[in-house]
């Protein structure tokens, strides 16, 4: 038996013909059949490692798409006079991200780890190598997915202090959660060298914590900087206190966002982006786990299912609410915004590990919670313009605790490896398995934790020193003034919940300004007539100029008179 190699490429001779040519002439047709089998084999191997690079991009570039829906969403919740600055957070923010995350976050992160951890059995808080991207075996693609996902923590606060925070401070805040409070997170969970990871050697409980695609790691590590710096950085004017006294209102006056479009635009670039956020993550599964894609089409399902039952749930609590409290079942949009992407929070964790009836439960859960978690931070006067506090870090406890009580045994060993499918080894509580529950119970406390002792003091000291917070005047006119030498136009006047207030701060500026005037006309009077007397001018003369002076003085006050009260009558183009 023979076999004859035949080459394809006649100008340029194939790696397999060159490696297995020599055994041709031996004649051993055994090791013929065997060199060129090996080398399909290698080949094949290849081929596979550059799919799995390109959707790695792919799907991380699905991911950053979501930055645009973070930026509508945030466009439509706030009020027009400040559109501009919120939309350059938003863009500031995941740039920050990109190149902090490139210098130290990466490195922090996953830095320096490599099959010798599992030899060695060693624990580490934290990366310390690969910075700037400098290390001989990091995986670019691997990289830029997980920079996606930082710039999806960091957006996250984005929201819950628009309106009133000051540009600086924010970007600072960016550099510092991708710089080292987000990434010593990943480290912990996602790590095989974290103490969390159930890809530890050793791992906790015998179990180790299961975040699949970040429902703990991303998003309770934005929610808790989300409430400290909430917080900290207090509420908008107007919104729980009266603005000239400072006693409290009766309730939360409301003030509304200026797009209802750009809101429902952002929630759906969101839906459609996190079907890459999480069927893309069976991605960085390890390259011998034979059912990626299986657990790649049931993510995607459970997305949807989440994100479904969740927007429902959510907008049936609030028209039985409003049937109670006005006598009126009332449709509202932003429930049923918020209450899906709760939804896509909680499933974020458990989607590869849950049957389609758990995904449907984890939905109806979350759409459920989210309304009283947004009524109980108004009432505790948490000022959230996006409600980012709700979804994000409430959605992402119980997404996390959903793992330790849905997980199907069989489904978590084909995403862990650990145990067998029959042993439930890590199995939720409905399968009579308890360690995974314990180890996400820890993992949410350690998260917490760790986001509370190093974003508290940041944004503390940033308070303390009048860093954090906008002027007065630059929130009543808007923080788009503060950005633009230009009037901005504000057609819908009446939407503005501080026009009143604008108004009173608009009659005391221009009060200071004709008093100032008027000093120095009085000045450059005296002046005019001080020089008259030394040249001896007739007494008329003086006084015809002087009462031309006056005459301009009286015009420009009256003028300012008007505008005043055009202010106060609402006509003022001012906002």
């Amino acid at each position: 038996m023979s076999f004859v190699v035949v080459d394809f490429y006649p100008e340029e001779e194939s790696l397999t013909y060159q490696l297995c040519r020599f055994l041709t002439e031996e004649g051993d047709s055994i090791k013929l059949m065997k060199c060129v089998i090996d080398q399909l084999e290698a080949s094949q191997g290849l081929v596979d490692a550059k799919v799995k690079s390109f959707l790695m991009i792919f799907t991380g570039s699905f991911i950053f798409f979501m930055q645009g829906g973070f930026a509508m969403l945030c466009a439509g919740c706030v009020r027009k006079k400040n559109t501009h600055n919120t939309m350059l957070k938003n863009l500031l923010d995941a740039c920050a991200a990109g190149v902090v995350y490139f210098c130290c976050g990466f490195a922090l992160a996953f830095g320096g780890e490599s099959t010798a951890a599992a030899t060695t059995h060693t624990t580490t808080f934290m990366g310390t190598q690969d910075f700037f991207g400098m290390g001989k075996n990091v995986d670019l693609a691997f990289y830029f997915f997980h920079f996606n996902y930082a710039t999806v923590a960091v957006t996250i606060v984005a929201g819950a202090l628009a309106e009133r925070c000051q540009m600086a401070a924010y970007l600072l805040y960016s550099c510092f959660m991708t710089g080292l409070v987000y990434p010593i997170s990943v480290h912990a969970v996602w790590s095989v060298a974290g103490f969390l990871s159930y890809s530890n050697p050793n791992p906790l409980f015998g179990t180790g914590m299961l975040d699949f695609a970040g429902s703990a790691v991303i998003h309770i590590t934005g929610g808790t900087t989300a409430i400290i710096s909430t917080y900290l950085l207090g509420s908008r004017r107007g919104r729980f206190y009266h603005v000239h006294t400072g006693k409290p209102l009766l309730k939360p006056k409301a003030m509304p966002g200026h797009s209802v479009a750009l809101q429902v635009l952002g929630a759906f670039i969101l839906l459609f982006g996190w079907f890459g956020f999480n069927a893309g993550t069976s991605l960085l599964l390890p390259d011998n786990n034979p059912f990626r894609a299986q657990i790649a089409s049931m993510c995607a399902i459970n997305t949807f299912l989440s994100a479904g039952t969740a927007a429902m749930a959510s907008l049936l609590v609030r028209l039985v609410k409003s049937k109670l409290q006005h006598g009126q079942a009332l449709f509202y949009l932003r429930p049923a915004i918020n209450g899906a992407l709760t939804g896509l929070v909680s499933i974020t964790a458990s989607c590869a590990t849950l049957d389609f009836w758990a995904a449907i439960v984890v939905g109806t859960v979350a759409g459920i919670i989210y309304p009283f978690a947004s009524d109980f931070l108004l009432w505790i006067r948490i000022d959230d313009v996006v409600d980012a506090i709700p979804v994000h870090l409430v959605g992402g406890i119980w997404g996390a605790l959903s793992v330790g009580l849905f997980s199907e045994p069989t489904r978590t060993w084909k995403v862990t490896g650990i145990g067998n499918p029959s042993s439930g080894a890590s199995a939720g509580l409905v399968y009579g398995g308890g360690n995974l529950l314990a180890c996400q119970i820890v993992g949410i406390l350690c998260i917490i934790l760790w986001t509370t002792i190093t974003m508290g003091p940041l944004f503390f000291v940033l308070h303390r020193l009048d860093w954090f917070r906008s002027e007065p005047m630059n929130e009543i006119v808007g923080l788009d003034t503060d950005m633009t030498d230009r009037k901005l136009e504000h057609e819908d006047e009446d939407d503005d919940d501080v026009r009143g207030d604008y108004a009173h701060a608009y009659d005391e500026f221009r009060s200071k300004q004709k008093r100032k005037r008027v000093q120095l006309l009085e000045s450059r009077n005296n002046a005019i007539l001080s020089t008259l007397q030394e040249e001896e001018v007739p007494l008329s003369t003086a006084m015809a100029t002087s009462s031309m002076s006056m005459s301009s003085s009286n015009r420009r006050q009256r003028e300012d008179t008007r505008s005043v009260a055009s202010a106060q009558s609402g006509d003022s183009v001012w906002v």
